[in-house]
């Protein structure tokens, strides 16, 4: 288990350059069988990564850009009448995929926003009083700019929650823009020599470990000040509710998994709690959707690990 997923850390790392922290982020988020939220500027490699996670877990993607007048069909799909049969045909959406990258969310608007609420909670859409089930895995990657920027509508607090994730790819470091400088050939071409090193199979055997990753009350202990900490203290406009701290202790054991350990030690809790609590948290002062990266480091510096 931890040599595949070491490779597919090192065959995504040679597309997404000098950023090995998200991809095991990424990799981690769909080990935890949840949705991953991207937010940053345009340019940096988001979809990059989106498609080089898809191509080597091997699973079906489709890319959808979202706009202002991007509607709920277009995503979920639409009845055609057929004239020769004299009834009307379901025709599939691009939500009925493995890996959705829903590009740019928050340039379209919540009506279109909240279509992807059930798919990505229940596992299915309702489309004309009939449920249909969506493939399985399915993993929604969504991208977003920064809200300062023009045209975006923000994501409410129930739409935020629905993703056990959100990371940011940041400006790379300057040996590996250098690569990037000198390389002869896009990344985004690069794209096309990626190999599948996973199968289907070995990717259902590592969600499913996660069960058996074991957490001792000392470690339940440090969840818990955690999540009491933003419950508490007036700086936060609201604590981290159950299902927050829930995501938080699987994501903890994925990276236990994932560093080869069959325990969950600190460190883990430490290391994904940025990305889990961020988007979970908002400053009681503010009105700023990105006060609560701060705060996750706050809560990291003010909660001793023993009690």
């Amino acid at each position: 288990m931890q040599k595949v997923i070491n490779a597919a850390i090192e065959e995504m790392s040679s597309v997404v350059l000098g950023k090995e922290q998200q991809i095991k982020l990424a990799l981690s988020c769909i080990f935890a069988q949840g949705h991953l939220l991207v937010e940053d500027l345009p340019g940096m490699g988001k979809t990059t990564l989106s498609h080089a996670l898809a191509m080597v877990l091997g699973l079906d993607y489709q890319r959808v850009q979202f706009t202002s007048d991007l509607l709920p069909a277009d995503i979920l799909g639409v009845s055609i009448f057929d004239k020769n049969k004299s009834n009307f045909i379901f025709h599939e959406g691009p939500v009925f995929t493995q890996v959705l990258l829903a590009d740019e969310i928050n340039r379209t608007t919540p009506k279109t926003q909240s279509a992807l609420l059930e798919a990505m909670e229940e596992y299915q859409v309702t489309i004309e009083g009939e449920t249909r089930p969506l493939p399985r895995p399915f993993f929604v990657i969504a991208t977003q700019n920064p809200l300062t920027q023009s045209g975006t509508f923000p994501l409410p607090e129930s739409q935020l929650d629905r993703f056990l994730m959100r990371i940011e790819l940041g400006y790379p470091d300057p040996s590996a823009e250098r690569m990037l400088l000198k390389g002869e050939e896009d990344p985004r071409q690069r794209l096309s020599h990626l190999k599948q090193v996973m199968s289907l199979a070995e990717l259902q055997n590592i969600q499913q470990a996660v069960s058996k990753v074991k957490t001792s009350d000392t470690l339940l202990d440090y969840v818990q000040r955690l999540t009491k900490f933003t419950r508490v203290e007036p700086e936060f406009c609201y604590g981290i509710s159950p299902r927050g701290a829930l995501a938080l202790l699987r994501c903890a054991k994925i990276w236990a998994l994932m560093e080869g350990r069959s325990h969950v030690i600190p460190e883990d809790v430490q290391a994904v709690l940025p990305s889990v609590v961020s988007h979970r948290l908002r400053e009681a002062s503010s009105y700023d959707e990105n006060s609560g990266r701060g705060l996750a480091q706050r809560l990291l510096n003010a909660v001793e690990v023993i009690g």
